[in-house]
C-alpha cells in the first residue's frame, strides 16, 4: 500500500518509483495498491478505480 509515493518527487523520480511498481507487480505477481492525484501515474497503473462521493468506482480505458 502506497499513499502518495510520488506526491513529493520530481517528475524523473516519479517516473522511476512508478516503472518499480510496475516491474514488483509484474515479474514478482504482486498486488500493489497506492493512492494518487497525479492522472500520469494513475495511467501507469493496470486497474484504476476512483472514489467519488463516498464510493469507489472502476475507470474504464
Amino acid at each position: 500500500v502506497a499513499d502518495e509515493p510520488t506526491g513529493n518527487l520530481d517528475e524523473t523520480t516519479s517516473k522511476e518509483i512508478v516503472k518499480l511498481f510496475q516491474e514488483i507487480a509484474h515479474e514478482q505477481k504482486k498486488c500493489i495498491i497506492l493512492v494518487t492525484h497525479e492522472q500520469e501515474v494513475a495511467k501507469a497503473c493496470d486497474v484504476v478505480y476512483e472514489l467519488k462521493e463516498r464510493a469507489f468506482s472502476k475507470v474504464e480505458g
